[in-house]
This record gives C-alpha cells, sequence and structure tokens, in this order.
C-alpha cells in the first residue's frame, strides 16, 4: 500500500484520516504546519500528500510550490470555486472541501494513486525523459545510449532523488554486495550521467560523502 503524508493542522481531523488510513493499510506520517511539511516531504519518499490549505508556517498553496514530483491532494475549508482552481492550477491532483465523507477520501486517494501508478515509470528533467520500465533515455528527443551499469546507477537516482546518498549506499543499491567495484567506480558513472544526460547542475555532490539528485526547483 501507499507512503502519505499528512498534512493537517487540525488533530482531530489528522487523526480521523490516520486512523481510516491504517485501516485500509496505508501508511502515514503526520505533520501539522506548512513548513514542517515541506522538509519532511522533500527529505523522504511519499506516494502522497494530503494538504491543508489554512497551515501555520506556509499555508498550503505555498507548499505545494515547494514540493515536487509528489502528488497531492488538497483537503480544505476553503469551498469556494477560485480557490479550487487556484489549488489545481498549481498542480494539485484533487480538492476536497470539509467535511467530507472518509469513504470519499479513500476512494479519491485510491483514484490518484492508481492514475500515478501508471505514470510511475516515466521519469522528466530539463529536457530528459528516462523511461524505467523500457530502460530507455532521451535527451531533447534524442535517443541516449546507457550501457547496464550506468541505467541501474541512473535509476537509483531518479528512486531516492532529492537524497543524499554515500558512494557505498550506491554501489549497495544499484549493483549489490556482489559488486566487485569500489567506491570510485560510483565516480566514473556519475559523471558520464552527467555528460551525457547534461545534469551537471542536477548530480550533486556531497562533500565528503557521495551524491544527490536534485529534482527541486
Amino acid at each position: 500500500m501507499a507512503n502519505i503524508l499528512i498534512v493537517e493542522d487540525d488533530l482531530e481531523i489528522s487523526k480521523l484520516i490516520a486512523r481510516n488510513l491504517k485501516l485500509v493499510g496505508h501508511k502515514y506520517t503526520q505533520v501539522f504546519d506548512g513548513l514542517e511539511a515541506v522538509k519532511i516531504a522533500n527529505e523522504n519518499s511519499f506516494d502522497l500528500v494530503l494538504l491543508d490549505i489554512m497551515l501555520p508556517g506556509l499555508d498550503g498553496f505555498k507548499v505545494i510550490k515547494k514540493i515536487v514530483n509528489t502528488p497531492i491532494i488538497f483537503i480544505t475549508a476553503k469551498d469556494g470555486l477560485d480557490n479550487k482552481l487556484d489549488g489545481l492550477k498549481l498542480g494539485a491532483d484533487d480538492y476536497i472541501v470539509k467535511p467530507f465523507e472518509m469513504l470519499e477520501l479513500l476512494a479519491r486517494i485510491d483514484a490518484v494513486l492508481r492514475r500515478v501508478q501508471r505514470n510511475a515509470t516515466m521519469f522528466s528533467l530539463d529536457g530528459t525523459v528516462v523511461n524505467l520500465t523500457d530502460r530507455t533515455v532521451t535527451v531533447n528527443d534524442e535517443t541516449v545510449y546507457l550501457p547496464p551499469r550506468e541505467f541501474e546507477l541512473l535509476e537509483v537516482l531518479i528512486k531516492n532523488q532529492n537524497i543524499a546518498l554515500s558512494r557505498d549506499k550506491l554501489l549497495d543499491l544499484a549493483w549489490g554486495f556482489d559488486y566487485a567495484g569500489e567506491a570510485r567506480t560510483v565516480d566514473n558513472h556519475i559523471q558520464k550521467l552527467r555528460q551525457k544526460l547534461g545534469w551537471s547542475e542536477r548530480i550533486k555532490t556531497v562533500h565528503k560523502l557521495g551524491y544527490r539528485l536534485e529534482v527541486k526547483k
């Protein structure tokens, strides 16, 4: 099931949502203000964010601009058409007005997750498109060949985007414990990926640790 971030400053509503997510098998994390939501969302991997609009710290309309590559459903008391249109224009996948029926929320969550899962094999950034199923890459509509080792490393970076990973961790995740390479092997493959994909400013070197694929705007 899904890993869902609940961003709701009303404790009782947050508890109600959490309880029902747990009942249907989802995992969840609860935060109660906009600043914490941005921090948690960009440091962890979530399948979906349930986001209130009227939040302390940062309101939901500002939060959504700072969370990338994660589906978002607004859950809010703001029921005006203008608010709904603003939320959808900002990239929300759905917009639910309080008070709501829990069964409707669960159905909306399932609908968004199904839609996202259909597109989960595609990743796009700065003109580079990666198809994780077909294991193909295009840069500005031109096919770019990546040998298996390079593609496997790229896949790890994409699945752990915005997270700093050590060279040893990259070795483990990309090629497994049995791979006979060394940490310097990662450096060589990273350099090739930067050149081929045009991601010299996207694949960041993390001092004394390793690398991070930075997709935050």
